[in-house]
Order: C-alpha cells, then sequence, then structure tokens
C-alpha cells in the first residue's frame, strides 16, 4: 500500500508564523508612531521650530565635541573660531535683540551695548561681559542676558527704584535709597519727593529712612531733609518748618519720636512756630517770626514734663 508523506508542513508554519510577527511588529511601530505623532502636536512647537531646535542640538553637540577634542589637540582658540564661522553659516548669529523690564531708563542706553553683539556667531557672544557693562548703567540694578537660539539675545533688567531727589548746586538728581544717583530731574516734577541736601547727603540715605521710620506719623509729611556738618539732620515740613535733630542716630531718633508726640498734643506743625531746634535735650527751643533778634528764642518746654 503507498504512503503518502506530507512534505513541508513545518515551512509553511514556520512562513505563516514569521508573516503573523511581522504584522505584530508593524502594528506595534504604527501605534508608537501614533503615540508619538500625539504626543508631539500637544506640545508648542511647529514643525519649523523643531527642526531648529534639532538643528541646535545636533550643533551644539558637535560643538561640544569639537571643543573637547581641539583642547585635547592644543589649540582651543583656533577651535572656537572655526565653530563660530559654523554656527555662523547655520544660521547662529545674533540678529535681534529683545529688551524688556525698562520702564523709567532711556532703553537706547541698553541697545547701544547689545548692539555690539549684531552679526556675532552666538557661541563669540560674551554673556558675563555684556551683563556687567549693562550693571555699570545708573538706573540698573540687574541683568540678566540670554541665548534664545538661533537668533535672538535676549535681556531683561530689574531697574532701581527712584527714592528721593538729591539737591546739588546746579541741578537736582534722582536718588534710589542706596544713595545712587540716577538721573537728572526738572524742579516741577520734583516737587512732591523728598529733598535731600548737605555735603555727603547721598550717602546718608539709609540712614535718614531708618530715622524717618521711628515716627511714621510724621514721615508724610516731611519735605526735605538737610545734612548738616556730616553730622545731623534738618527736617523740613510740607508746612515749611524746620526741625533741627540732634547728632547720633539714636539721639535724633529720640528726639523725633519726642517731637511727633508733641505735636499730637499741642499740633506744632501747621502752627506760628517758624522752626523748632531739638539739638539740646531734653528741650526743645521755638523760633517765631517777626520777633528782633534777642527774642527769637520764644520758649523752652521740657520734652519730659508733657
Amino acid at each position: 500500500m503507498a504512503q503518502i508523506k506530507r512534505s513541508g508542513g513545518k515551512g509553511v508554519r514556520r512562513a505563516v508564523s514569521a508573516e503573523s510577527r511581522a504584522l505584530t511588529a508593524r502594528r506595534a511601530r504604527g501605534q508608537a508612531s501614533g503615540l508619538i505623532d500625539g504626543a508631539m502636536g500637544l506640545l508648542p512647537f511647529s514643525e519649523e521650530q523643531w527642526s531648529r531646535i534639532w538643528l541646535a542640538v545636533i550643533i551644539g553637540g558637535g560643538v561640544a565635541l569639537a571643543a573637547v577634542i581641539a583642547s585635547f589637540a592644543g589649540v582651543p582658540a583656533l577651535a572656537q573660531a572655526q565653530i563660530a564661522r559654523v554656527a555662523a553659516d547655520a544660521g547662529f548669529e545674533v540678529r535681534h535683540i529683545k529688551v524688556s523690564g525698562t520702564n523709567r531708563m532711556d532703553e537706547r542706553e541698553v541697545y547701544a551695548l547689545a548692539l555690539a553683539e549684531r552679526s556675532r556667531a552666538m557661541p563669540e557672544v560674551d554673556i558675563a561681559a555684556l551683563r556687567e557693562d549693562l550693571l555699570a548703567l545708573p538706573w540698573v540694578l540687574d541683568a540678566r542676558v540670554s541665548r534664545q537660539l538661533p537668533d535672538t539675545l535676549a535681556i531683561n533688567i530689574v531697574e532701581r527704584e527712584p527714592h528721593a531727589v538729591l539737591a546739588k548746586p546746579d541741578r537736582l538728581v534722582l536718588i534710589d535709597k542706596a544713595g545712587v544717583e540716577l538721573a537728572p530731574i526738572a524742579p516741577d516734577k520734583a516737587k512732591e519727593m523728598l529733598r535731600i541736601s548737605g555735603p555727603g547727603a547721598a550717602q546718608q540715605v539709609e540712614r535718614l529712612e531708618r530715622l524717618l521710620a521711628a515716627a511714621p506719623a510724621l514721615e508724610p509729611q516731611v519735605r526735605a531733609a538737610e545734612w548738616v556738618g556730616n553730622r545731623r539732620w534738618n527736617l523740613t515740613f510740607a508746612s515749611g518748618q524746620m526741625l533741627a535733630l540732634p547728632e547720633g542716630d539714636v539721639e535724633a531718633a529720640t528726639a523725633l519720636v519726642q517731637f511727633a508726640r508733641l505735636d499730637g498734643q499741642n499740633r506744632l506743625i501747621g502752627g506760628k512756630v517758624e522752626a523748632f531746634d531739638m539739638r539740646t535735650p531734653p528741650r526743645i527751643y521755638m523760633r517765631v517770626p517777626g520777633q528782633s533778634e534777642q527774642a527769637k528764642i520764644l520758649a523752652q518746654i521740657n520734652t519730659g514734663a508733657q
């Protein structure tokens, strides 16, 4: 009886199995690609921006590798120049400058420094040096400089806050709480600001702030402060009346607090008295206009008796 052999059965099964695995792999790749595309679609980048990002990564990696090789070869300066040329050819050079944070200062001062970097390859921009130059500008308290690849240099300025007006012999100048001179100011624009005068007064602004803080009820009424003899303050109120304070931070603050208490009890500010002298505590001397030279000091009130 003839026997029939089944040849190739295993081969067919292997082929079917292989095709099944290939189909599964294609489906898996399709699903993975779909997930990646979906994830990429959620990110706020266009295809052109993604291209630039990947180009930046590639060039950055190449720059880093070239720098390492050049360092080992002993020619870092030559390699750096070559890298800069490659980066510039790829579009990585300063073409745009973006400045933010300038509210009071003249923005042109910032651009004048930043424009020196225009058309320079991004790797050649000295961020630290540019920041130091910006910090030298009177209005600049702090500056942040960064590269926004491929072609933008971003500068964010933190300005100083004007605090008072410094009266100089020939002009008025805005200053901040540290006494840093910011810019000249016209007299009509300085009317409502605290005016400080006297040799060395700009270096005493922080001490003056501590003094006025000791009597917060009086602080809004102080319009001017004169630093006298590099040792003490004369304060002028909005009423035009002047108060002479003693030397020393503690002594001056104590006298000012006593004056605030007396003003609360007797309404000294806004009255007929032209000037108050508290340089010899615990007494306060008062001067009224229109009196003779000998009678200028009308009264002396023992501040401890009130």
